[in-house]
């Protein structure tokens, strides 16, 4: 592996969520999941709810996040994300709990519920879970 490395700092509008330097980088791009690695072309891309996620020093880390944007340029990635939680944050049994509501309003169809609502409220919750193991996902390796 290169001996090369990048800087990342996740934002959300109430503060800094994560901020250090990576190895590489995998992000929920709204067309799909996109690698970063040093040297990487500038770029600017809109996010999804979905799982970032991250290698430093050896290791791999996750962090959820519901939609916003990242830019990459000169080994450095900035994160504006609507919401972003590190997975050791997290409250599974809450995201648990929000999933299934979600899926149950989805289910019935009543008449009142705001169904893009829902469905962002269930994609948010299955990111939080995946970031934390407890969902299923794919590997997205780096």
């Amino acid at each position: 592996m290169s001996d090369k490395h990048m800087t990342i700092e996740v934002v959300t509008p109430e503060r800094v969520v994560f901020k250090d330097t990576i190895d590489a980088l995998v992000l929920p791009g709204s067309q799909g999941y996109l690698g970063v690695l040093p040297d990487h072309a500038p770029m600017v891309s809109a996010l999804k709810a979905g799982v970032l996620k991250y290698k430093a020093a050896g290791s791999y880390r996750r962090i959820a996040v519901s939609g916003g944007f990242a830019e990459v340029s000169d080994n450095r990635v900035t994160v504006l994300a609507d919401t972003a939680e590190r997975a050791e944050e997290i409250d599974v049994t809450r995201a648990r709990a929000s999933a299934e509501r979600a899926r149950r309003r989805l289910k019935e169809k009543a008449a009142g519920v705001d169904v893009t609502r829902a469905e962002a409220s269930l994609q948010r919750a299955i990111a939080r879970l995946r970031a934390t193991g407890e969902g299923s996902s794919h590997s997205h390796e780096v």
